[in-house]
């Protein structure tokens, strides 16, 4: 048993603005696996004769592992947060448990998941679902509203108070990797780096992450306690973290980085285009710029050319999305997330979709050559985004 815990890098040693309601619709996405739907030259010859047309696993193929800071999880994660809430009316509990658990069969070690969504539906559902394999998986959940009161929260009598309601939904003794799901302005990150230092030492958490943190605001909380993840959107048409100094800050203090919104929100898997409805009352989507109908058909140059160019590699576009993510850096791990059997089972295929240097070198080439049309989030959930240099 202590080995597994090990493994799986969950050793206990390391171990009013807005009404209520309003204020949960609007918080509720917020930060992390957004659902729908290799490290560079690591496929062998004899998986990729395993292939089949759609570039899924075949035989014995496994997942890989890869190491985002101390922790060891599946190359490829699991975004929870849409069996629950956000893209659409949540789905039927017994469908959840059996896409984690099917997720989980097929090598999936990482579970992402935070108390906002739902809110607390989404815990629960993890918790039930991982219950019977805990020791085996790591389990990612986040902190930083006030769900009572409404707005950002991250004061260190707050933390050590909804830690406490998180383990008992997650039903574990311990978080594997807890994350600040927002930097809240009033509250010194070094204060809230002490309090996850503090709950390290009784064993509750694991290790310590941060969800769309500046670089400057990942440095100051690294000095006080180890930063092990951070959680942002990341994706072929997402680039920010390339620009503003988030991705080479984790690579020089070796830590790992798990893109949330791996396939562009959806967009990406080609899937969606300007006559898609998103329901104002159940999707978030409903309230992005990039999702209005002038914008998706704006963007569509986008999915077509990589419509064509997953075809040459015999895969979908929401396949090479995420191999083009697991190209980048080795300690990469996206999160990829769905209700959806049939889609789990086109996302971790994409393990399988070798992208060459000759390949990602066409694939920045292009979209160098294409605008994105919008921004990711709306003004409002951008206003919580921090963005300090």
């Amino acid at each position: 048993m202590e080995k597994e815990k090990q493994t799986t890098g969950s050793n206990r040693q390391d171990r009013r603005a807005l009404s209520r309601r309003d204020f949960l619709a609007n918080a509720a996405l917020i930060g992390a696996g957004l659902a729908v739907g290799p490290l560079l030259g690591t496929a062998s010859s004899e998986e990729i004769n395993n292939w089949n047309g759609k570039g899924l696993r075949q035989g014995k193929n496994k997942m890989k592992i890869r190491k985002p800071g101390k922790l060891e999880v599946s190359e490829m994660g699991s975004g929870c947060m849409s069996i629950s809430a956000n893209y659409g009316p949540p789905a039927d509990r017994n469908q959840g448990i059996k896409v984690i658990r099917t997720a989980h069969e097929k090598g999936v070690t990482f579970f992402d998941t935070a108390e906002v969504y739902g809110p607390y539906t989404n815990e629960e559902l993890v918790g039930e679902a991982l219950a019977p394999f805990r020791d085996k998986v790591v389990i990612a959940t986040k902190f930083g509203f006030d769900l009572e009161a409404g707005g950002l929260n991250s004061r260190p009598t707050h933390i050590k108070k909804v830690v406490e309601g998180s383990l008992k939904r997650l039903k574990t003794d311990r978080i594997d990797l807890y994350y600040q799901h927002r930097v809240d302005r009033k509250v010194p990150i070094e204060d809230v780096a002490g309090a996850i230092k503090d709950l390290i030492k009784e064993g509750k958490v694991l290790h310590f992450g941060l969800s769309e943190a500046s670089a400057r605001t990942i440095r100051r909380a690294h000095a006080v306690q180890p930063v092990s993840a951070i959680q942002t959107e990341y994706s072929l048409m997402e680039r920010d973290p390339e620009k503003n100094g988030v991705l080479e800050t984790c690579g020089e203090l070796g830590i790992g980085f798990v893109p949330w919104g791996p396939v562009g929100m959806g967009f990406l898997t080609g899937k969606i285009d300007a006559r898609t409805k998103f329901d104002p009352k159940t999707d978030l989507r409903s309230e992005f710029e990039r999702f209005s109908p002038e914008n998706l058909e704006a963007n569509r140059p986008i999915v077509d050319w990589l419509g064509k160019f997953a075809g040459n590699k015999n895969a979908t576009p929401a396949q090479v999305a995420l191999a083009w993510l697991l190209a980048q850096k080795p300690w990469i791990v996206p999160i990829p997330g769905t209700r959806n059997m049939d889609h789990l089972e086109e996302n971790l295929g994409a393990i399988n979709v070798q992208l060459m240097p000759a390949d990602l070198r066409e694939i920045e080439t292009a979209f160098s050559k294409i605008k994105v049309r919008g921004g990711r989030m709306s003004e409002k959930h951008m206003r919580d985004v921090d963005q300090t240099m």
